[in-house]
């Protein structure tokens, strides 16, 4: 018996093969967007409650502070950096805006001269990180992480430990306040999104950030003036962490220095949940918004089905591994540290 074979031209199956891996990548890029929708089916058919506006707006509000913070951490790991300052930097911010508008504590009243010193103080801490990575050769990750202690040691020094309540009418409005239904708070995140899609999309420094992560070898051959990239990446990733402090002193309606405790979790969470390589060059900001959205619902759910804090915490620290093994690229890594 004769068994007729399609013989392809070495051309035809060279292509074929190569096209594979762009077909994997689409079909995971699409992957977070599936688990979200997913996710919320599932929790609507064991909790119908899930589906009510008062349960998304909850999931807004709570989802508003991670985007911010998660704009921030996003662009520093698209260059394939770390940025483990965002506590520090949140908890400082939402002091001096406790501080500088009007307050129960002295007799400021800035307003939004007040936001815009935090947001100044913010990408002042930014690049300040970015100058000492760059110029002293420390790698990110332990510049950012001793930045975290020293901000959140000024924060410590400024209240002693005590907490301030906010009165400023604007800075309350921002958690009471509602525009079709959402909060204040709610569109100033959105806003914030735009802008870094702007920037992401539309601006030299966006491309520069995906040249450095796929590789600054190539990024310096390119001419790519790659230190000074790398201090505006983190001083701009220094004013979207100052204004999640804003926004979390307005939802809490006063400021504390503990007021930053965990969010850095959540923040680094949604970034990779949403399909940002650690590694750099892949992801982006709308990526960001369906990893904090997958986040926020995850938690909502889990509180709606009653399971306790601390399992929601693992389950948290499950779902990070689990993205992280699914994003990883182990064809180009002979290394792993």
């Amino acid at each position: 018996m004769t068994v007729e074979t399609e013989t392809l031209p070495a051309g035809t199956r060279r292509s074929r093969e190569a096209g594979r891996p762009a077909r994997r990548l689409r079909l995971a890029s699409w992957a977070p967007l599936a688990v979200l929708v997913l996710l919320c089916g599932l929790i609507t058919l064991i909790n119908p409650n899930f589906l009510s506006t008062g349960n998304f707006v909850r999931i807004a509000q709570t989802a508003m502070i991670p985007l911010v913070l998660g704009l921030g951490a996003t662009f520093v790991i698209l260059m394939g950096s770390i940025d483990l300052s965002v506590e520090g930097v949140l908890a400082l911010g939402a002091v001096l805006t406790c501080m500088l508008v009007a307050n129960g504590a002295n007799a400021n009243d800035l307003g939004l001269i007040g936001i815009a010193i935090v947001l100044a103080t913010g990408a002042g801490i930014g690049f300040i990180n970015g100058l000492v990575h760059v110029r002293l050769k420390i790698p990110s990750f332990m510049v950012t992480l001793g930045m975290w202690f020293v901000a959140a040691g000024i924060a410590n020094a400024l209240l002693g430990g005590l907490a301030v309540r906010i009165t400023d009418p604007m800075i309350r409005g921002l958690a009471i306040n509602r525009a079709l239904g959402l909060p204040w708070g709610v569109w100033v995140a959105l806003t914030a999104l735009g802008i870094a899609f702007v920037i992401q999309n539309y601006t030299r420094l966006g491309r520069y950030m995906y040249a450095l992560g796929g590789g600054e070898e190539v990024a310096a051959l390119s001419n790519i003036p790659i230190a000074r990239v790398r201090i505006l990446v983190f001083t701009l990733a220094g004013v979207f962490y100052a204004l999640g402090g804003v926004l979390a002193a307005a939802q809490l309606g006063l400021g504390n220095a503990q007021i930053g405790q965990g969010r850095l979790f959540m923040a680094i969470t949604a970034v990779v949940v949403g399909g940002t390589a650690l590694s750099g060059g892949e992801g982006g900001v709308l990526q960001t918004l369906v990893g904090v959205l997958i986040v926020a619902v995850l938690l909502n759910g889990m509180v709606l089905m009653g399971i306790s804090p601390s399992i929601q915490q693992a389950v948290q620290g499950l779902m990070i591994i689990v993205a992280v093994a699914i994003s990883i690229d182990r064809k180009r890594l002979r290394i792993v540290k």
